[in-house]
């Protein structure tokens, strides 16, 4: 299992805007994408039935524009915990050159799907999404 996870995407027509690059929405729904194929590969369908995630905060840097023909890797890895929040960070790379075209930075909680509300999770799902930080010890 791995901390690290990633895709490789190709820019479509309907992804770019009125400039013809890729939309800032498009990078944020990559972000938000990855993120859930991370957790699907490395969960079981009866975690995901115990365990949901919202996000509480999305930060991303611009640097680049991707356009239609390029292919992107969007590559997400864990961060740290504190308390009941999980830090994620992807990069979107351009594939043909390597080029850092976004950069993102976000912060999810875990919820009980039923009821929304925040939980706790066990010391196998922190040690998968997080790496060891200072708050570790109460999530």
């Amino acid at each position: 299992m791995s901390a690290v996870h990633e895709q490789t995407l190709a820019v479509r027509a309907d992804d770019l805007d009125a400039q013809a690059h890729v939309n800032n929405v498009v990078y944020v729904r990559w972000v938000q994408d990855v993120a859930t194929a991370h957790w699907e590969a490395l969960t079981t369908p009866a975690i995901r039935a115990e365990v949901g995630w919202v996000l509480l905060r999305h930060e991303i840097d611009y640097r680049r524009a991707a356009v239609l023909g390029d292919e992107v890797v969007v590559r997400t890895e864990v961060g740290h915990l504190e308390g009941l929040t999980f830090e994620r960070h992807t990069e979107i790379r351009r594939r043909r050159d390597g080029e850092l075209l976004a950069r993102s930075r976000t912060l999810w909680c875990p919820v009980d799907p039923r009821s929304g509300r925040p939980r706790r999770v066990n010391a196998e799902l922190r040690a998968l999404f997080s790496v060891a930080g200072r708050g570790d010890a109460g999530a």
